[in-house]
């Protein structure tokens, strides 16, 4: 046999072209699964429909759902009659069994500290917000402060902490969610913090992690206005500035866990000293310290410095309101700073929605006209209509409600893996 000519040999090395696709049950969530988040998401929904929906025979959801009645997580409820005489056997739906599992979410940050507690069908059982002001802390006194919230928040609902099945716990920084790792954060004194671990080992119950910004986009997901977008970004403003990001309705976080960080996106070279140390970043121009930083300069406030920050940029707000115009001007450049850091969340995602929220939201001249109108100019010019932006101000406690459905979320992919691996052990 005459050996390969040169471009035989070139043929025979290629190794293919197209995306390397892994196959497909590690790309699709199980059907099992699936049909569990479409009842969940119903709230009571008949199999009938399920089948209509999953495009799937109705005997096929029939054996599934048999499974998730036995393990306990949905149940059969009577679907109310229309004006019928009663005879024959009623309607049946089905629904999440709620008290299959509780969980609870919870926020620390350098403010404030709240938490909740939801059923397994997302229904809030209690609920407790209060100031905190220690500033960054050691993981010890972190960990004793998740320990009171958590108890504050089961003594209101009743409960014993041995009942809850996982935390969900939200903080400022950049967070690891997968590795349960804060990098960094303005409430811990040290970075590579395994938080996860630490805080699971303290309370005795499994806890997932992630940045505080990331556990609003969760709320607007599970709970709010981006339950049926498949792409919508959140922009939140406090103390900081963070983004979450929502692609094909699933959180997207970047390839190591730690991307969405608008707030440190840079917008002046050589600019403004940013608290994570590097200058120049968003952050540095329309968060609370930068408000603070210019009323201090701008008004001669240095003899307020000792006033805490809620106080000092209530008292810049009245004053903006009262007509003065320094005051009035450095809500002004901040709203310019975020028409310039929303026009680039647009010309990157294209999102068909903008969420902002947190507590900055009260200060509407920072989303004023002629704020949306810089950001119009700022866009690139398509001819079709920019997403809509909306102001969300659900409170402290919409936080925690993200930090709840994660707690869910992860709670209910490792029951069901469990539960697929013992059917098929069977």
């Amino acid at each position: 046999m005459p050996p390969f000519s040169p471009r035989e040999e070139e043929a025979s090395a290629q190794k293919g072209v197209g995306p390397l696709i892994p196959p497909l049950p590690d790309l699709l969530r199980p059907l099992r699964q699936q049909v569990f988040e479409r009842v969940r998401a119903a709230g009571l929904i008949a199999r009938v429909q399920v089948a209509k929906e999953l495009g799937v025979s109705p005997a096929t959801i029939t054996t599934l759902t048999a499974d998730l009645i036995e393990s306990g997580l949905i149940e059969e409820v009577a679907a109310p009659r229309d004006g019928d005489s009663g005879r024959g056997r009623p309607a049946v739906q089905l629904g999440v069994r709620a008290g299959a599992h509780l969980v609870a979410g919870m926020k620390v940050s350098d403010r404030e500290n709240t938490a909740v507690i939801v059923d397994f069908a997302g229904n809030l059982l209690a609920d407790v917000s209060y100031p905190h002001a220690l500033g960054a802390m050691s993981l010890p006194d972190l960990l004793a402060t998740m320990e009171s919230l958590l108890d504050r928040v089961c003594e209101k609902a009743g409960l014993a902490r041995s009942q809850l099945s996982a935390i969900g716990l939200g903080v400022p920084g950049f967070v690891d969610m997968e590795q349960g790792t804060v990098l960094w954060s303005s409430i811990l004194s040290l970075r590579d913090v395994p938080l996860a671990a630490a805080a699971s080992a303290h309370l005795g119950l499994p806890v997932h992690i992630d940045n505080d910004a990331n556990m609003v986009a969760l709320a607007e997901l599970w709970f709010g206005g981006g339950r049926s977008i498949a792409d919508f970004a959140v922009v939140t403003m406090e103390h900081g500035v963070g983004m979450g990001l929502v692609l094909g309705h699933r959180m997207f976080r970047g390839s190591q866990r730690v991307g969405m960080e608008l707030g440190h996106t840079k917008v002046q070279l050589d600019g403004a000293l940013c608290r994570c140390g590097q200058r120049g970043c968003l952050e540095a121009y329309i968060a609370d310290y930068a408000l603070a930083r210019e009323a201090t300069t701008a008004l001669n406030w240095g003899h307020k410095e000792g006033q805490s920050m809620t106080v000092l940029l209530e008292s810049l707000y009245d004053q903006a309101k009262a007509g003065n115009t320094i005051a009035k001007s450095i809500f002004r450049r901040a709203g310019r700073y975020l028409a310039v850091g929303l026009s680039n969340v647009i010309n990157l995602f294209d999102p068909a929605l903008i969420i902002l929220s947190g507590e900055r939201m009260r200060y509407d001249y920072l989303y004023a006209e002629e704020t949306l109108a810089e950001m119009e100019n700022l866009v690139i010019n398509t001819g079709r209509p920019r997403p809509p932006i909306e102001i969300h101000a659900w409170g402290d406690l919409l936080w925690a409600h993200g930090a709840a459905a994660l707690a869910l979320s992860q709670t209910t992919e490792a029951i069901l893996a469990s539960l697929g691996r013992d059917i098929a052990a069977q």
